[in-house]
């Protein structure tokens, strides 16, 4: 498996955004002491914790029930690939005794902030933990010609999924580069993993993966484990419940996956197209595959080329539903599905519309799913 620091220096995504000048860091410094100056706070009873996105969030959240309340940096429904950080939000870096990401592949920005504002703080880089299963990213909008042509991605070295980690499997030692040397975890297998895979391989194979990874709920049911074995090192009064908390959220997702597996069998082999390639992690976990995607990512508008490839792939297969996202403009779906009989619903793999907390991630997938029976499911 490559280390955070390889994967991010082979970063195709090395631009960062809100970070382009020391000056613009110094800004932010500044703005964080004058707001810190006010009348101190009480101490928390935990670290303060900053996570990126809603889902990395709710994980958090989830070990944290009853501890305290992680900070979210990228608001629900932004983009975390291109994000300019405003003070309030570097503030929380800032504060963090720990930074909980999904890495330089999602948010190579996000690396920069932790570098320059939050140096001294321990980090977790999710993707980054043995066993965390790395697809490698698709090309084309054929997805169905894409596996064809390449083969199935790789999983993480470990396995798919684990059920603790290791008392040793990470440090926050402050000489090191936190945003890329401090990824924290090992694990051990899951008795339940094999009734789940699909695939085999080494995370070392993807040197620039998909980098949806939270999509694939048993990444996050091995992220839980991580994440507690973190905070209880760096809290050790609430160690307990940090472990009985991640051990709840484990069978929680246990729970997930036979719900949602049994909920997507009767949809089985209808196919479907998605706005841009997000969710490879979830149609390897359920074996429910897309046939296309729209866009190769939220970042590259569609050509007309393009369109007229999926249309070709609609004709093909006669799919039964386009899927649109709630961030981005519709007309281009409408386009796609003129003519063709397809439905048309709406995907969101952020969890955009969904209150954070330790529930976001749960019902980020129970919506995915609800979304899916609602376009596919056989119409009378």
């Amino acid at each position: 498996m490559l280390s955070t620091s390889e994967q991010y220096r082979g970063s195709r995504h090395g631009r960062v955004r809100g970070f382009a000048s020391a000056t613009m860091v110094t800004a932010l410094l500044g703005a964080i002491a004058l707001s810190s100056g006010a009348a101190g706070q009480s101490a928390s009873p935990a670290p303060r914790v900053a996570t990126d996105i809603a889902p990395v969030h709710s994980l958090v959240a989830r070990v944290m029930q009853g501890v305290g309340t992680p900070d979210l940096v990228v608001p629900p429904g932004a983009s975390p690939h291109d994000y300019a950080l405003r003070p309030s939000q570097a503030r929380m870096l800032d504060d963090a005794a720990l930074i909980v990401w999904m890495g330089p592949e999602l948010a190579p920005w996000f690396g920069e902030a932790i570098k320059s504002i939050a140096p001294n703080a321990a980090v977790v880089t999710l993707p980054g933990l043995p066993g965390t299963t790395r697809l490698a990213p698709r090309s084309g909008g054929n997805f169905e010609r894409h596996d064809h042509d390449h083969g199935h991605g790789h999983e993480g070295e470990h396995g798919r999924d684990a059920d603790h980690a290791d008392e040793n499997g990470h440090a926050h030692d402050s000489d090191h580069d936190h945003a890329d040397e401090h990824d924290h975890a090992s694990h051990t297998e899951a008795d339940h993993a094999d009734e789940h895979d699909h695939d085999a391989g080494h995370a070392d194979a993807v040197k620039h993966a998909d980098p949806h990874f939270w999509l694939d709920p048993l990444n996050a049911r091995m992220w839980l484990a991580a994440i507690a074995a973190t905070l209880a090192e760096l809290d050790p009064a609430n160690a307990e419940a940090y472990r009985a908390n991640a051990a709840t959220g484990q069978a929680e997702i246990d729970a997930l996956v036979e719900r949602v597996s049994q909920r997507l069998e009767p949809l089985r082999g209808r196919p479907y197209i998605v706005f841009h390639d997000a969710y490879q992690y979830f149609e390897r976990r359920f074996d429910f595959p897309a046939a296309g995607a729209i866009a190769l990512s939220d970042a590259v508008r569609p050509s007309a080329a393009r369109v007229a490839e999926i249309r070709a792939v609609l004709d093909d297969l006669g799919a039964a539903c386009v899927f649109s996202e709630p961030q981005f403009e519709p007309k281009v779906v409408a386009t796609v599905v003129e003519g063709t009989g397809a439905g048309r619903g709406t995907l969101d793999p952020v969890g955009a519309d969904l209150e954070p907390g330790p529930g976001l991630y749960p019902a980020l997938i129970e919506s995915m799913t609800a979304s899916f029976e609602a376009c596919l499911e056989p119409r009378g």
